[in-house]
């Protein structure tokens, strides 16, 4: 992924289910693919936390595919797959962090 691929937009907001059916709002912070896969994967963090105890910082992490408008989410169930997500999204996260320097 090059700097030119994450363009500043209006946030891109998903609606995901609960165990309860209810749809909750999530904002994805980021999109990527891991170099020598072509599974897509992305950051989400929850926008209504009424939980005062919940963790402000908390990112949930899926691999996705795309069918024209609609969005499959899946959750990452391996722990290797999981390392090697977590992995990339610390990368990539260190990297703007050194452009906004």
């Amino acid at each position: 992924m090059t700097k030119d691929d994450m363009q500043f937009e209006e946030p891109e907001i998903i609606y995901i289910p609960d165990e309860d059916g209810n749809e909750e709002e999530f904002e994805v912070i980021m999109k990527f693919e891991v170099d020598g896969s072509d599974q897509k994967y992305m950051m989400v963090v929850p926008l209504n936390v009424e939980d005062e105890d919940a963790e402000e910082d908390e990112v949930y992490a899926f691999r996705y595919e795309e069918e024209g408008d609609d969005l499959k989410l899946y959750t990452i169930e391996d722990e290797e797959e999981w390392n090697m997500v977590e992995e990339t999204f610390n990368t990539l996260l260190s990297e703007l962090e050194e452009e906004g320097k």
